[in-house]
């Protein structure tokens, strides 16, 4: 903790430094600002960076493109108030925003949810997003319920398709090998990654693309042997399983000034393979012979996306959005008995286990006054979802838990400028959903622009978390469990309060941001599982608990011609808040991020060098811990120890540009498993765990990228 306390001190000496001696030597920003990024969420019209009300982090392609990611946990790792959960045994990664799980937050493909096997926009496995056609990625922090409804407690993440060609044809391949850690071949092990886009201009009006990108990931063998090991001990199969995922899209769009109109098809496949350490020797003594073989599965997804989004302005000046989109989404698992010499297959069985139909309209019209002072939006907003988990169901009953759900939604909001440097939207959205009571939800944004280069932006606003399917329907009932999900559970309620100044500065060629954030989250009526009756010991989902976030963070950026700088800080307390415990410790505790990065661009050599670092300082907890006289649980602190990532990559580019090489290291500190001191227990709320599973080390890839432009 000290340690944390002296890093804190250093970076906000850095920031005050840097605001000190910005305000000395500001310069005409004119020329910069009319190259300052232009975003879309949150936003009424497209506008800058500067102009919007809301506090937008954008990840460009050109970041996108330095680290060589491939999917969105590539590239969200090293963002303040943002870690990435990796599993090597479903092969997922989740994300946590602001401490709380990826339910919490939503996933959108321009402004549109994505639908995964889990929710609706929330709760996706990061490596299923495709990035690569991509323009950029839009990060919203706090409540914008308002905006987008549920599940959107602590923000969103917006994914931006990149819709228009510079060029009548552009024709883009390329080719990306990667070790996992020390292990490499041309098919068997590390990643291998194939891609193509071909995009055509017809006219001025139409354009059209396609993409196409195989992802094979051959798994991390760790010291086990893979699927060809016949030896029953313990060691077949791999510790992180191997996967393969294939995704097309094709979007066609329709540009006037006065009509836009884009549709967007998209279709993933993964398959995950797993393969049981158990081996049955199966000898024939007769023969004095032996037919080993394993319980092996395969789950593999598909998702189809169709997405149409229409834009236009009206005589009178109004805009509207309309957007329409249907998606499906399926996980079936294929189980049999695979004899490992003889490579046959018996007592083969197929089932679809997890399922996902929406449907989803969204449209909004703004601009309906003629006034500079005055603007507001009115939108609506519907989907309908139908779907099935009959894992989260429990593997006992084995029963399909259809589950149809039904929201609708109203909302307007309006943007008053007070005075030509303070804008306010308030704004206020009523939510029917057909299986939890209806939600009115409000929230009110600031923005302020002060001389020298000084912006203020301030938001509160509420939101609410809908139980997922395990927490509805989940069923585990034998002679040692009782385990269940709970239909009357009620919606988490989510508020959230962010303040956020910015400087900017600009003198001689050097250009200087400097962002210091509060934030507040409280989060209401939290589901847990907890014992419901002691004798017999039963546990249950109820809404029992509290979470509450304070943090302040420090992001600075520094740019002078062919070389940035970005050094950030994030030190935040969260408290969990058990009520139904009597002796639950409700303390906030404190934990501290950082992060940097540093780019350098060699004109002559076409080349950039980049450098990504994020630090995880040491996270603390409560965890349950045996009962006292009266059958309270006791809790003890357990602790997460700290760790750093840390990317390295050079990007070179020939022939004018025709072919871009990058060269990089994943995970060059090669943190694997990290530690957990004292969460080892012997109560109600046991756990065994010693450490925290993150990566499977230090990895390097080489990207070879081929452009044809004419």
């Amino acid at each position: 903790m000290i340690l944390n306390k002296k890093l804190l001190t250093l970076y906000f000496s850095f920031f005050s430094a840097s605001l000190l001696f910005a305000q000395e030597k500001v310069s005409d920003t004119t020329k910069i600002e009319q190259l300052e990024e232009v975003i879309v969420t949150g936003q009424y019209n497209p506008q800058s960076i500067k102009k919007s009300v809301h506090n937008v982090i954008v990840i460009d392609r050109e970041k996108i493109e330095k680290q060589a990611a491939n999917n969105l946990a590539d590239v969200l790792n090293f963002n303040l108030n943002l870690n990435i959960i990796p599993s090597s045994q479903t092969g997922q990664s989740k994300v946590e925003f602001f401490g709380l799980d990826a339910q919490y937050f939503i996933v959108m493909l321009d402004n549109v949810q994505i639908v995964n096997d889990n929710g609706f926009g929330n709760n996706i496995d990061l490596t299923q997003i495709n990035l690569d056609d991509i323009e950029r990625i839009e990060i919203v922090e706090g409540a914008m319920g308002v905006e987008n409804g549920a599940n959107s407690v602590s923000g969103v993440i917006n994914i931006i398709t990149k819709k228009t060609l510079e060029n009548d044809w552009q024709i883009q391949a390329f080719v990306q090998e990667e070790t996992v850690r020390d292990e490499y071949e041309w098919f068997d092990k590390g990643r291998h990654i194939q891609a193509l886009s071909i995009g055509h201009n017809f006219n001025d009006k139409w354009t059209a693309k396609i993409n196409l990108n195989r992802n094979d990931f051959a798994g991390f063998y760790n010291g086990r042997k893979g699927q060809n090991h016949y030896t029953d001990d313990g060691l077949r199969g791999y510790d992180w399983l191997p996967k393969t995922q294939l995704n097309g899209k094709a979007i066609l769009n329709y540009n006037t000034d006065n009509f836009k109109a884009f549709y967007k098809f998209e279709y993933f496949n993964e398959d995950l393979r797993y393969y049981d350490a158990t081996v049955r020797p199966n000898i024939n003594v007769q023969a004095q012979t032996s037919n080993p073989s394993s319980t092996d599965r395969i789950f593999t997804t598909n998702r189809y996306i169709n997405n149409l989004i229409v834009d236009g302005k009206l005589k009178s000046g109004a805009v509207y959005n309309a957007t329409f989109s249907y998606q499906k989404q399926e996980r079936d698992l294929n189980e049999f008995n695979y004899y490992i010499i003889t490579k046959e297959k018996s007592n083969e069985t197929d089932q679809t286990y997890q399922s996902s139909n929406v449907f989803f309209s969204k449209g909004t019209i703004n601009n309906l006054t003629k006034s500079d002072k005055f603007n507001y939006q009115l939108g609506y907003e519907t989907r309908f979802i139908k779907g099935f988990d009959t894992q989260a169901s429990g593997d006992v009953t084995q029963q399909d838990k259809e589950m149809k759900q039904n929201n609708n939604a109203v909302f307007v909001s309006s943007e008053i400028n007070v005075i030509d440097k303070l804008l306010i939207r308030p704004g206020v959205r009523y939510e029917y959903n057909s299986m939890f009571k209806s939600q009115l939800l409000g929230s009110l944004h600031a923005r302020y622009l002060f001389n020298k280069g000084y912006e203020l932006r301030g938001s509160i606003g509420s939101s609410y978390r809908t139980p997922n399917f395990e927490e509805l329907y989940y069923y585990f009932v034998d002679s040692n469990h009782d385990v269940r999900g709970n239909q009357n559970l009620k919606p988490e309620r989510g508020f959230s309060s962010f303040l956020n100044l910015k400087k900017r500065s600009w003198f001689n060629d050097i250009s200087m941001s400097n962002n210091l954030k509060f934030s507040y989250i409280d989060l209401k009526d939290r589901i847990e599982l907890a014992v419901v009756n002691t004798l017999p010991l039963q546990y249950q989902y109820i809404n029992i608990d509290g979470y509450k976030l304070i943090g302040c963070s420090l992001e600075n950026s520094i740019k002078k011609d062919n070389w940035a700088f970005n050094l950030g800080a994030t030190y935040q307390g969260i408290s969990r808040i058990m009520n139904n415990e009597a002796n639950a410790k409700n303390d906030f505790l404190y934990a501290l991020q950082l992060n940097t990065s540093a780019t350098y661009f060699i004109n002559k050599w076409n080349t950039a060098f980049t450098l990504l670092l994020k630090h995880n300082g040491k996270q603390q907890n409560y965890i349950g811990d045996g009962s006292d006289n009266e059958g309270n649980t006791l809790f003890k602190k357990y602790t997460t120890n700290a760790f750093t990532w840390m990317d390295a990559s050079i990007k070179k580019t020939f022939l004018d540009k025709k072919i871009d090489v990058t060269l990089g290291a994943r995970n060059l500190l090669d943190v694997t498993t990290v530690a957990i001191d004292g969460a080892s227990t012997s109560g109600i709320h046991s756990s065994n765990n010693s450490g925290l599973l993150l990566g499977y080390g230090r990895s390097y890839y080489l990207k070879l990228l081929y452009n044809l432009n004419f």
